[in-house]
C-alpha cells in the first residue's frame, strides 16, 4: 500500500514483515486497501460485546456497542473508539469521492466511512469496515 502522506505509524514494519505476519487475504485489505467479499464476515452479524482491534496491529479501534445492522455486507460501526485511533484520507480510486479510514497506530486499510446515509444513529455516519482488517476481543 502506498503512503500518500509518507507518515511513519508508531508501527513500523518492512513489506516483507507484513506478508510474514498476515495472510495473503489479510494482506491484500489491509497493505493493498483491498476489499473482502461482501457478507463474507462473521463480524457483520456477531452480537459478542467488546473491542474491536486492528488486525495488523491490535490497536482498539471500535466498541461493540456502535455497531449496527446497516445490511450492507459489512460490519459497520457509527463512531471510532476515540477520533485519534483512525485516520481519514481521500479516496478517488473508483471514480467517486469516498473517504478511506485507516488504523492511526499502522496505516492499515481498514474500509470507508459515508455520511448522511439517513441511518438512525447518535452520528448519521457509516464505519463499512472489512471484517478481515478486525479481530474480536470479547470483554
Amino acid at each position: 500500500m502506498s503512503n500518500p502522506t509518507d507518515k511513519t505509524y508508531a508501527v513500523d514494519r518492512s513489506d516483507d514483515q507484513w506478508r510474514e505476519d498476515l495472510s495473503a487475504a489479510e494482506y491484500h485489505v489491509l497493505r493493498q486497501a483491498g476489499t473482502e467479499r461482501p457478507f463474507s464476515s462473521d463480524y457483520e452479524h456477531d452480537p459478542t460485546v467488546g473491542v474491536y482491534r486492528c488486525r495488523g496491529c491490535g490497536a482498539e479501534l471500535f466498541r461493540s456497542e456502535t455497531k449496527f445492522d446497516a445490511q450492507c455486507g459489512w460490519p459497520s460501526f457509527y463512531s471510532p473508539l476515540a477520533e485519534d485511533r483512525v485516520e481519514y484520507i481521500e479516496d478517488s480510486t473508483l471514480g467517486m469521492k469516498r473517504t478511506e479510514v485507516r488504523c492511526a497506530n499502522c496505516g492499515s486499510h481498514l474500509g470507508h466511512v459515508f455520511a448522511g446515509e439517513g441511518f438512525a444513529t447518535p452520528t448519521d455516519l457509516r464505519y463499512c469496515i472489512n471484517g478481515i482488517a478486525l479481530d474480536l476481543q470479547a470483554d
